[in-house]
């Protein structure tokens, strides 16, 4: 089964709930705190491009980057008419080059747990730092480890007018993998219904071992939020941000 295949085209639909303009909020509070202005952006991972697309239109110059081929044709499709088009780049985010550096890079949306061998985040890490500026921001969100145990022998539904996706989730402690199998069904021309399978899993990284992969990588001044907050993570959060500098230190948030 293929991974954001068949789903890309139904992506936007089932994703509907996801406040893009909460997070791009949440992204430019953290770029106020830098001390270097912030120009240049990079999306890792950027799906169909829709915090791409919200990024660029509030002024910054975007690269798109993204692993597969079908998300990125979306992503492209909806950047169009922008007066400046987000460059778009098929990439796994562990072999990540840029013709010039960044000032920030963002990773949203539990990217960051797709990368399910620990020695290709670690080479991710160290390609995000190679490729900021100095006093660049790199910041991303994960899924904690009990939120994808708790996914073990879960089933999930979403239905649109056009698409009606089932999931069940599966969990390995041993792997520390959650496996998340989708039968998706799309209506398509004249009221019939194509179906699609695919697969998807997301490692169980702990904030320890996040922490001690970017400060490996030469990041400093690594910090950990709760859930689109500005304090630390509690217990529950169903995500942690971590926001790392390349040198230079930030300024404090009243």
């Amino acid at each position: 089964m293929n991974s954001y295949g068949f789903l890309a085209g139904s992506y936007d639909s089932l994703t509907g709930d996801v406040r893009y303009p909460l997070w791009a909020d949440y992204i430019e509070k953290h770029f106020s705190r830098l001390s270097i202005p912030v120009r240049r952006v990079v999306d890792l991972a950027c799906g169909t491009g829709s915090l791409t697309r919200l990024l660029a239109e509030r002024g910054y110059e975007m690269t798109g980057v993204d692993i597969s081929p079908d998300m990125l044709a979306q992503a492209a499709e909806k950047c169009e008419g922008l007066p400046v088009r987000p460059l778009l780049v098929n990439q796994p985010m562990e072999s990540l080059r840029l013709m010039e550096k960044a000032d920030a890079v963002v990773c949203c949306l539990d990217s960051v747990n797709y990368v399910t061998r620990p020695a290709a985040l670690k080479r991710a890490f160290s390609r995000v730092f190679c490729q900021l500026s100095e006093g660049g921001l790199f910041l991303f969100d994960v899924k904690p480890p009990h939120i994808l145990q708790s996914a073990d022998g879960e089933l999930y539904m979403d239905e649109t007018e056009d698409t009606y996706c089932v999931w069940r989730g599966e969990y390995s402690p041993r792997r520390r993998v959650c496996t998340y199998s989708m039968d998706l069904f799309r209506r398509c021309s004249e009221g019939l219904w194509e179906r699609g399978c695919e697969l998807h899993e997301e490692y169980a990284y702990t904030t320890e071992e996040l922490d001690a992969f970017l400060r490996d990588a030469g990041f400093s001044d690594i910090r950990q939020y709760g859930n689109l907050k500005f304090r630390p993570p509690n217990d529950g959060d169903y995500r942690v941000f971590f926001a790392a500098r390349r040198g230079n230190e930030i300024k404090d948030m009243k």
